[in-house]
């Protein structure tokens, strides 16, 4: 740094260095935090409380109906300035099988058409849920409610399943959730969930949180509570929708303001050097600033949202997460039956 400032003086200038966006204004809403992020108290294991089990199973892509799968290729071409060198081209996909592993917590005081709640990329969630949702259930805190959280399949961003299913703007990943997930969990476990979108809630980080929004999105007669950290709202949809050219960004650019106010709930976060902070409006790719959009899209239409914005952040940090996760639980589901 010293070196490239010298340098920038002898020539008479001064280099332009990357500046983060900033923070949303504080209200009742929009929240500032700042390190150090310590662990929540609910992480702390209590063997006086009743221990959920978490179970796990695998979905293997030959029995979708829905996400028979696929895999990111790189697509090879000639070099435009020498016709026999070959150089990488554009990102492609092609047939290609998965296997999904599904991590299910079925905290001990389950009962019948429990509330539950849907987590992205579930083997990053699963060990940071359960010892706090043991603690919160047995305070009646939150509901007893059951965690299924299946991981994507496979790989991620364009051209991969991870980034079919996650960055894509439509009703298929929750059409997925309902008609091949759900019933998975029950014929393996004998639980039975809640048809109440008020005791539906959907949870991700980064692509994850996008689609959690998404599914409550398209069909929020679904969820009604989504739980957001790091959302990719900004512009990874492939193959590209002429209906939401931006994929994600789309949300706060357009689709929220234009339509009419959804009963959606949602706690979201983002950190202040979270992914491409320093990146132009005009790539639509620029984290913090696509969700300050969303939390002021969100509060003009006046919905229910609470936003987190974590000082020196980084994406999805885990440290980040494991301070906030258990306020933003409750935040979440402070006006459902706890018994």
């Amino acid at each position: 740094m010293r070196k490239m400032l010298a340098a920038c003086l002898l020539l008479g200038a001064l280099p332009v260095l990357a500046q983060p966006i900033p923070p949303p204004a504080v209200t009742a809403e929009n929240g500032i935090i700042r390190p150090p992020y310590t662990d929540a108290p609910e992480y702390a294991i209590n063997s006086a409380v009743p221990q959920g089990d978490i179970r796990e199973f695998i979905m293997y892509s030959e029995d979708s109906k829905i996400y028979p799968g696929i895999v990111r290729i790189r697509e090879l071409k000639r070099d435009q300035h020498d016709n026999n060198a070959i150089v990488p081209g554009d990102t492609i996909s092609g047939p290609g099988r998965y296997e999904r592993h599904v991590w299910v917590y079925i905290p001990k005081q389950v009962k019948p058409n429990a509330p539950f709640m849907v987590v992205q990329d579930g083997h990053s969630y699963i060990n940071r849920l359960a010892p706090v949702l043991d603690n919160m259930i047995a305070q009646h805190r939150v509901p007893a409610m059951i965690v299924v959280a299946p991981d994507s399949g496979g790989s991620d961003a364009q051209g991969s399943q991870r980034g079919l299913e996650y960055d894509t703007l439509s009703d298929r990943y929750s059409n997925w959730v309902e008609s091949e997930l759900l019933p998975a969990v029950t014929k393996n476990y004998g639980v039975t969930f809640t048809t109440d979108p008020e005791g539906r809630a959907a949870m991700g980080g980064s692509s994850g949180a996008a689609a959690a929004f998404t599914m409550a999105w398209y069909h929020p007669e679904r969820y009604h509570k989504v739980l957001s950290y790091s959302g990719t709202f900004v512009n990874q949809a492939w193959p590209v929708d002429p209906k939401t050219p931006r994929g994600a960004w789309e949300y706060h650019a357009t689709l929220i303001p234009k339509a009419a106010k959804k009963p959606i709930r949602i706690w979201m976060h983002v950190g202040e050097k979270d992914n491409r902070f320093d990146n132009p409006e005009s790539t639509w790719h620029n984290w913090p600033l696509a969700n300050n959009r969303m939390a002021a899209v969100l509060k003009k239409k006046g919905y229910d949202y609470k936003y987190v914005f974590a000082m020196e952040g980084t994406h999805t940090q885990p440290q980040v997460i494991r301070n906030t996760l258990p306020a933003a639980l409750e935040w979440l589901w402070r006006d459902y039956p706890k018994d």
